[in-house]
């Protein structure tokens, strides 16, 4: 098709170039002049075919396109000069000048005439959005978005002064106080921020500046991806809640990851999970000598296998086993065998509320399998064990913080007992990880994109958050700290309100929240309840005792401890209990041990124990009716 318009655009240019040249109709091509036009037309088709003129696409024809077709008509328009010079046909010498004039008109318009049909056509589907950011990471977006027939770029938003007004590429650039105006005569749906260098004091300031509008805000990837090529500049991502809760990351101490992972024999407990694979993520990075991944669930430790295998260099040994940490014969074979020197221990029962319902199994993973692998590891001569902790472990009202409570003890109490003899335990204590499984933060994002409702338990229901990356990396190094028996707490920031966060999410994915001030709104926030155990603050330290390392976010806590004999009589008791399956006593026991357990409930919610009362109860009410 393209061939036989440019046929006939070569030749209606000629015509036309003979008649404007002579001024009449009737003086066009003669008899002599029929060669010229046949080794024009010939051979222009030749050239326009070797030059590359029929490969381009016409629709997404771009700047180097129509630069190929000036080139390709002025070598056409040389092309009838010569011919006129080599027949000698009297055609005059104006005509060659005249036909590139006209055949660039025909040739390079019947193409832009298409291009701008499909373009059209184009715009209509394409949603209308603003890119945020007019530096070369911006004007990267616009030409990879003008390709594409997602998005339609209407203006730039930038905060430098110098360019303000500045056209790039035919689309204007604003100052940021324009927004909300811009936003809605151009009906835009998306904003894209493409600020990948900037620091993240500054990215957070710029996104939540952008929560107020009622726009989707998307981001390009981080400029090292994209450089690595990890990540194309149009790939466009969502906001991650980190960009608004993190903080300025500080520059880890490398002296304090090498103590405890360079050359060493590192072994992860709960590898599978959240901050467990994450602490594996980080560790290879360190040089262990050799890391083992310990976990429970076949496919947990599978995935973060087959994650660790891509990234793990050659030098590091890398190996897997399945496994309980209420197996303490197995766990101290484990440690002898491989000559374990560091244990990151992140094997742990957490999620509250679940928890609350299988409180027997909470105590026997979280109090018995920190204990058991605690000893094996002082049997087994390990240099240094690391308990991962939490927030929920300070003044708890559920049976999960009282269990890791109970977990700081007794390692506190294995410290005194065997000081100088044994393996340095350590306790590291945060709160809540971004993203992590359980996390309000995957809850909300699904529930957003359902349409909402999106639950929150309490209106004034406070956290605090940590990025995993952060957490792992501060557990790495509060490891290296330790001296034997010390709980470490992590700056964890200011708190956050988790009905604000929700707000935030629900606005920076393009909604507004429905309540009563806005009933045309899009999403609800449902307020459902306190769950079993659930407290509307956390806190991270038991007493005011506390003193700083040499660690800017790693302080240390000085609490309360049991001696050991204390700690070892309770155990048996719960031991008994948990054998009996004597919830109401199991609960007395964790009150009645130091651990500032006060449940928020007189009686227990373990599913598995209610059931049981119902059933006793159905008996004790049967055997009544028939004595009466």
């Amino acid at each position: 098709m393209l061939i036989s318009s440019d046929i006939l655009s070569i030749s209606l240019a000629i015509f036309l170039s003979m008649v404007i040249r002579y001024g009449d109709i009737n003086k066009t091509l003669h008899n002599d002049d029929y060669l010229s036009y046949l080794i024009t037309l010939l051979f222009s088709v030749i050239v326009f075919l070797r030059i590359g003129l029929y490969r381009s696409i016409v629709r997404f024809m771009g700047q180097k396109a129509f630069l190929t077709v000036l080139k390709a008509v002025s070598i056409s328009s040389l092309i009838l000069a010569a011919s006129i010079m080599l027949t000698r046909n009297g055609m005059p010498r104006s005509i060659p000048f005249i036909y590139w004039g006209i055949a660039l008109f025909f040739i390079g318009g019947s193409r832009f005439i298409v291009w701008f049909h499909y373009q059209a056509l184009m715009k209509k589907d394409k949603e209308n959005v603003a890119i945020y950011g007019a530096g070369g990471a911006g004007r990267q977006l616009l030409t990879s978005l003008n390709h594409g027939d997602k998005y339609e770029v209407k203006f730039f938003i930038d905060d430098d002064r110098d360019i303000k007004g500045r056209v790039i590429d035919g689309v204007k650039v604003y100052r940021p106080h324009h927004i909300e105006e811009l936003i809605k005569t151009e009906n835009i749906t998306q904003l894209l921020l493409a600020i990948p260098s900037v620091s993240g004091s500054r990215r957070r300031k710029v996104i939540q500046g952008l929560e107020q509008y009622p726009v989707q805000v998307m981001t390009i990837p981080g400029m090292v991806d994209i450089v690595n090529g990890k990540a194309k500049i149009e790939e466009l991502l969502e906001i991650e809640i980190d960009d608004l809760l993190g903080r300025d990351s500080v520059s880890p101490n490398n002296e304090l990851f090498d103590k405890c992972i360079k050359n060493k024999v590192v072994f992860v407990s709960g590898a599978g999970g959240s901050i467990g694979s994450e602490l594996c993520r980080q560790i290879i990075k360190h040089k262990p000598r050799h890391l083992i991944i310990f976990e429970l669930s076949e496919y947990a430790l599978y995935s973060i296998e087959q994650e660790l295998k891509k990234l793990i260099p050659n030098t590091i040994l890398l190996t897997s086993l399945l496994g309980s940490i209420q197996d303490k014969k197995r766990l101290q074979s484990i440690f002898t065998a491989y000559g374990v020197n560091t244990i990151y221990h992140a094997a742990a029962y957490k999620h509250v509320p679940i928890v609350e319902e299988n409180i027997v199994a909470g105590i026997r993973n979280n109090i018995f399998g920190t204990r058991w692998a605690a000893e094996a590891a002082c049997a087994s001569s390990v240099e240094t064990f690391v308990l991962i902790s939490t927030d929920k472990a300070v003044r708890p009202t559920n049976i999960m913080g009282t269990t890791k409570r109970f977990a700081e003890m007794v390692l506190q109490g294995l410290a005194e007992k065997t000081e100088g003899n044994c393996t340095r335990f350590c306790m590291v204590r945060f709160g809540n990880v971004l993203g992590s499984s359980g996390s309000v933060v995957p809850l909300f994002k699904k529930q957003i994109k359902q349409g909402g409702p999106v639950t929150v338990t309490h209106p004034d229901i406070t956290r605090y958050f940590m990025t995993i990356p952060e957490a792992a990396q501060l557990v790495l190094q509060a490891g290296s700290l330790g001296q034997g028996g010390d709980v470490f707490v992590l700056d964890m920031g200011e708190s956050v309100k988790i009905a604000e966060l929700a707000r935030k999410m629900i606005h920076l994915s393009g909604y507004d929240v429905k309540d009563e001030s806005r009933p045309d709104g899009d999403i609800e926030i449902v307020y459902s309840g306190l769950r079993p155990g659930e407290k509307l603050y956390e806190e991270l330290l038991i007493g005011d005792n506390v003193t700083g390392t040499q660690h800017p976010r790693i302080m240390r806590a000085e609490e309360k401890k049991l001696p050991m004999a204390v700690i070892d009589e309770k155990m048996a008791l719960l031991d008994e209990a948990c054998n009996d399956f004597n919830v109401s006593w199991v609960r007395e026991i964790l009150m009645d041990s130091e651990t500032g357990y006060v449940p928020d409930k007189e009686q227990p919610v373990d599913l598995l124990w209610c059931e049981l009362k119902k059933k006793e109860n159905n008996v004790v009410s049967i055997s009544k009716l028939g004595d009466s």
